[in-house]
């Protein structure tokens, strides 16, 4: 991994951001400001909490793996199982994290000072549906036009060009958390764009697997679908890549630590 200088954006001009000290006038490199961003992250970690130690049982394990992290180029590569009950739960343990906890979200203290420099990656039809993914895009999401795959169907079309340098400058100022397989399907194929990311970018990439969100809520992630469901996070050591791997390396090393290598009856039912 190269080091890459945090960058800082504020509305103010550049000889005045020294003053402000409480970060009131920061923003994102996209325009947004980091002050509402914590407050939208704030509110919708207070509303969905109870979700995840509750209703559910959540069980982390790894976050020793994200201590020592810096602040930025720091890319998190996860298998997906719902549409927002994934990411919430990150954002949850991203702050959790930040505030000194260590694999655990009790008592949620950290929402009273969210961590904002955080990104996810989403598809843009997903995030156009409706107020509460509105919402949730404004927390952080990085909306992409996928080429493969459009309202549940498989299409064909251009591929998105601007999606890496979305990613390149999320990246630049905090941490990604992406999903490689660009689907909720289990064993889908990592697409190739994320190893050209990598490749390109060079950033510290931690494995996520999760458990439990598809048996425990919708497809979106919204609604409960079995209460009392054990749901499983864990955050894996960075993964290392050499500088001489190619991107199909890349690929096949993301989804075997990831945990997505097709099984046997998987592979016939292909």
């Amino acid at each position: 991994m190269k080091y890459v200088k945090p960058t800082k954006f504020s509305y103010l001009p550049n000889f005045l951001m020294p003053l402000d000290l409480l970060g009131l006038f920061e923003c994102d490199p996209f325009g947004n400001s980091l002050l509402f961003r914590r407050l939208i992250i704030g509110l919708v970690g207070w509303l969905t909490y109870a979700r995840y130690t509750v209703v559910n049982r959540i069980e982390i394990k790894g976050t020793e793996n994200l201590e020592n992290l810096p602040i930025n180029n720091v890319l998190f590569l996860s298998n997906h199982q719902t549409y927002f009950a994934d990411v919430i739960a990150f954002f949850h343990i991203f702050c959790a994290v930040k505030w000194g906890f260590q694999n655990t979200m009790v008592p949620p203290v950290y929402l009273l000072g969210p961590r904002a420099r955080q990104y996810y990656v989403a598809a843009s039809e997903t995030m156009k549906k409706g107020i509460v993914p509105r919402v949730f895009a404004a927390g952080g999401a990085l909306t992409i036009e996928r080429s493969w795959r459009a309202e549940g169907r498989e299409v064909q079309r251009s591929v998105d060009t601007s999606a890496n340098d979305k990613i390149a400058k999320a990246l630049a100022h905090g941490w990604v958390v992406s999903f490689p397989q660009g689907t909720t399907t289990p064993y889908a194929p990592v697409r190739k764009g994320t190893g050209h990311l990598i490749k390109n970018i060079d950033p510290i990439v931690i494995p996520v697997v999760i458990n439990g969100f598809r048996r425990a809520f919708d497809k979106k992630g919204l609604r409960f679908k079995k209460r009392n469901t054990l749901l499983t996070v864990q955050f894996k050591a960075p993964l290392q890549i050499g500088p001489d791997e190619t991107v199909d390396d890349i690929v096949a090393k993301v989804r075997h630590a990831i945990e997505q290598d097709a099984p046997e009856w998987a592979q016939e039912q292909g």
